[in-house]
C-alpha cells in the first residue's frame, strides 16, 4: 500500500520534532527553547515541503489530496468536519498562546532576605536585632584607630572580596560576568546603605548557604566567609564597605 505523499510529509516533520525532543530533552538534558523549536520546525517544514514538491509530479502528489478534499462531492461531510476543525484549533492554539499566566515566576530573587532574629556564628549564637560593630564606637572615642582599622579592612577586602564586589565596590569586579547574578554594587543608595551593620556581618559570615530557607531557591555565589576569615576581619571589612561607599549605617536607634 502506497502512503499518500502529504501523509509521508507530515511524518517525516513529526520525527523530526520527536528527534529534537528525545535527543536534546531525554538523553542530553538540554531542552531547546520554546523559541529556538519554532524556528527550527520551520526549516524543517520548508525543507520538507521543497524536498517534497521538488518536480511536478511530487507536487501534484502533494496536492491531490487537498483538491479532493474541496472538490470531490462524496467528501463533503468529511470537508464541513475539517473546515469546522481547523479554524477551531487555530483559534484555541493562538488562545491558550496569548492569554496571560497567574503562575509564579519559576525563581525569586530578594535583593535584601530578612534576616533571622539570631544566627549562630562562629559557634556562638548572636542576637542580630541588637548586635552592633564592636569597632563603631572609636569612630567618635579614638579616630586615628578608627583610620587604622578602616585601612585594615580594605586589605582584607582586596585580598578577598575585590574578585567580585570589584576595587570600586561597583560590582565589577574580575570575576563579575561569570557569576548569576552578577555582584551588587554597594555604591547606590540601595544597597548598603538601607542595612545595619549586622545584617552585613549575618550575610557576609553565612554567605549564599547562611540564607533563610522559606525563601528558597537562592541565587547567590557569596562564599561562608566565616571559614576563611576571623570574626574582626569582617568586622574591619565593614568599617572600609561604608567608609569607600560614603554611606552611614542604618541605626537600630532610629528604626
Amino acid at each position: 500500500m502506497k502512503i499518500p505523499r502529504l501523509l509521508l510529509a507530515v511524518i517525516t516533520v513529526l520525527v523530526f520534532y520527536a528527534i529534537f525532543e528525545v535527543v536534546f530533552g531525554l538523553i542530553l538534558k538540554q531542552p531547546i527553547p520554546a523559541s529556538l523549536m519554532v524556528m527550527y520546525m520551520f526549516f524543517v517544514v520548508a525543507g520538507v515541503l521543497m524536498t517534497f514538491t521538488f518536480t511536478e509530479e511530487g507536487g501534484r502528489e502533494m496536492v491531490a489530496p487537498i483538491k479532493a478534499l474541496v472538490n470531490d462531492p462524496s467528501k463533503r461531510m468529511v470537508r464541513n468536519v475539517v473546515f469546522v476543525i481547523v479554524p477551531l484549533l487555530a483559534g484555541g492554539v493562538t488562545y491558550w498562546q496569548m492569554q496571560p499566566s497567574f503562575e509564579a515566576p519559576l525563581e525569586l530573587r530578594s535583593i535584601h532576605p530578612a534576616p533571622p532574629s539570631s544566627a549562630k556564628i562562629y559557634g556562638k549564637r548572636y542576637d542580630l536585632l541588637s548586635l552592633e560593630n564592636p569597632f563603631r564606637k572609636l569612630e567618635k572615642e579614638d579616630p586615628e584607630k578608627f583610620r587604622e582599622l578602616v585601612k585594615e579592612g580594605s586589605t582584607v577586602y582586596i585580598e578577598n572580596c575585590q574578585y567580585c564586589h570589584g576595587d570600586k565596590l561597583d560590582g565589577q569586579g574580575p570575576y563579575a560576568q561569570g557569576l548569576n547574578p552578577v555582584p551588587l554594587s554597594f555604591q547606590g543608595s540601595d544597597t548598603i546603605a538601607q542595612l545595619q551593620e549586622s545584617y552585613l556581618f549575618w550575610r557576609i559570615a553565612t554567605g549564599g548557604p547562611g540564607l533563610p530557607s522559606e525563601g528558597s531557591p537562592w541565587l547567590s555565589s557569596m562564599p561562608i566567609w566565616e571559614t576563611f576569615l576571623k570574626e574582626e576581619e569582617i568586622w574591619k571589612v565593614i568599617l572600609f564597605l561604608y567608609d569607600y561607599s560614603g554611606h552611614r549605617p542604618r541605626s537600630w536607634e532610629h528604626e
